[in-house]
């Protein structure tokens, strides 16, 4: 097994109230996921210009 840590982003869905980590989609372009309870989807386009910040907010 890798010592790898696998990338994500938390992200507090607002919708419900919950709590989970999106991860990047199989080409490396965005994060991607749903909220658990509700599977309202997002999608976080990763760029050179982004942030280093890994915990956010949908609304």
């Amino acid at each position: 097994m890798s010592n790898a840590k696998k990338k994500f982003l938390g992200i507090m869905f607002d919708c419900c109230q919950v709590y989970a980590r999106i991860y990047p989609n199989a080409a490396g372009t965005h994060y991607e996921g749903r909220c658990p309870r509700c599977r309202r989807t997002l999608k976080v386009r990763i760029g050179g210009e982004g942030t280093g910040q890994r915990f956010f907010r949908a609304q």
